[in-house]
């Protein structure tokens, strides 16, 4: 304050030069113009009926890519070659992308399915119509994308549905004469089988056991035609029959074991007598049943060899056609699948070429710019205001802090100096009223002055353009200087 107070006139002029050198670049400054469009992601009622029948792209992933898209390389330079942005600039087209992706500005709110694209530019034309190109181009490269891949689909699975119907056809075809060839053994049920080759092996059994007591009784028979004898070899038939079913503590078993004895017995009784003589007919019909016997005998074992190899080959082929079965499953359902996805497609692909999924509605196209949307020089202005105020104190600080002359006693003593006197600073009256009217008249410049400066903000407030159409009479005039000085 006491800086202040001694150099009030200073700090005015310090304070008003500041000002003035701000509020002149906030002019001086590259006036940039903003344009903006309004795009709405609609989806359209058919989607919502045919859902689950057509497949089309997530709204989700659309918004997703949505930023990536729109500053793509492709994109940027397609729209730079319809408004001739890049004339004469091949060489630096690179970082004229550069620059527009800096300068693009992507808004998406997902709640509402609405993105707002912004572009800043110096000039308010090009601003607007780079914008409107931009989200036009985006709007057709995405709607003939989505109709390409649906084109792409529907023809990738017809070509899939043919592969795969020859595949099917093959795999029937296979099957079919698998079943032909092996349809008799795969149609035995092997536990019938079995149970058929156990009863057979059961009857070669009692063939076999009725063989050799025929056997036993034509020996027997040729040695002797004795009535006791043949009634000890029925008892022994008889003791064979039953202990094929019963067990030898069983009471019948006892009673012929008993009953043998007894012939026996009489046997060794009538040791020594004379044998009669042999029966003819007796031993052909023993003959004879013998040979059936054999002859039967060899047909079951033929038949239960065959048996047992056809119920150890009947895995094998069930096994083989298991596998035909699952492949020609496989490839019918992945037919079936194929099918049913070219259906689809062929919804999807007429809903494409109809525009009835995911469409893009420009709500609010771009429009001129009229108001720069950079500097803010209300805002600049202001800052310029306070950094007057702030530099001027600055400025008086330093000032001092470089001025080396004595201010104050205390400062000398510091010195270690010996004080002898102090002169007051002295102003005589005549003196003292010629610089309060030169500070009266500085003073009051200075307040015509800075209500001249806010005139500037007040412009910018009321949004009144007179120094934006100075300066545009003024920028040939800056031109064409510059011109004949290069």
């Amino acid at each position: 304050m006491q800086l202040v107070a001694r150099h009030k006139e200073l700090y005015v002029l310090c304070a008003l030069v500041i000002m003035t050198v701000v509020f002149a670049v906030s002019y001086l400054l590259p006036r940039k113009y903003e344009s903006s469009s309004t795009v709405f992601i609609e989806k359209n009622v058919i989607s919502e009926l045919v859902k689950g029948i057509t497949v089309t792209p997530s709204m989700e992933d659309t918004i997703n890519v949505l930023t990536y898209a729109i500053t793509s390389r492709a994109l940027l330079t397609k729209t730079m070659e319809s408004l001739d942005m890049n004339l004469g600039k091949e060489a630096n087209n690179e970082e004229l992308i550069k620059e527009l992706q800096k300068n693009i500005t992507v808004k998406v709110k997902e709640k509402n399915n609405l993105f707002i694209i912004s572009f800043v530019h110096s000039d308010p034309r090009i601003s607007r119509d780079f914008v409107n190109t931009l989200v036009r181009l985006y709007i057709e490269q995405n709607t003939s994308s989505k109709r390409g891949e649906s084109y792409d689909a529907t023809k990738f699975l017809s070509e899939q549905i043919s592969a795969f119907n020859v595949k099917l056809q093959k795999a029937e075809n296979d099957l079919n004469a698998y079943k032909r060839e092996k349809g008799g053994i795969i149609s035995i049920d092997e536990g019938k089988l079995f149970e058929e080759i156990n009863l057979a092996q059961q009857k070669l059994y009692d063939l076999e056991l009725r063989r050799r007591q025929l056997e036993g009784m034509r020996q027997a028979t040729r040695k002797a035609n004795d009535p006791l004898q043949s009634k000890l070899l029925a008892l022994q038939k008889r003791l064979d029959d039953l202990r094929v079913q019963y067990t030898d503590s069983y009471p019948e078993v006892l009673t012929v074991k008993s009953d043998i004895e007894t012939v026996k017995e009489q046997l060794k009784a009538r040791k020594g007598a004379e044998p009669q003589p042999l029966d003819p007919q007796e031993l052909a019909k023993i003959e004879s049943e013998v040979t059936a016997l054999k002859n039967a005998e060899a047909g079951l074992r033929r038949y239960i060899s065959q048996s047992k190899q056809t119920l150890q080959s009947i895995p094998t082929a069930k096994a083989g056609l298991a596998k035909l079965e699952v492949e020609r499953e496989n490839q019918k359902k992945i037919y079936d699948q194929l099918y049913s996805r070219h259906g689809q497609s062929e919804v999807s692909k007429q809903m494409e070429v109809q525009d009835k999924s995911t469409t893009f509605r420009i709500v609010d196209p771009a429009v001129l710019p009229v108001k720069p949307s950079s500097p803010n020089r209300l805002i600049i202005m202001l800052a310029g205001i306070l950094a007057g105020v702030a530099g001027g104190l600055g400025f008086l600080a330093l000032r001092d802090q470089l001025d080396g002359s004595v201010k104050e006693v205390s400062m000398v003593k510091g010195l270690g100096v010996p004080v002898l006197a102090v002169v007051p600073r002295m102003l005589d009256l005549p003196q003292a009223l010629k610089l309060r009217r030169r500070s009266l008249r500085i003073f009051a410049g200075a307040a015509l002055y800075f209500l001249l400066l806010l005139v500037f903000p007040a412009m910018e407030l009321l949004d009144l353009p007179y120094m934006d159409r100075l300066l545009d009479h003024l920028a040939p005039v800056s031109q064409g200087i510059k011109g004949m000085m290069h």
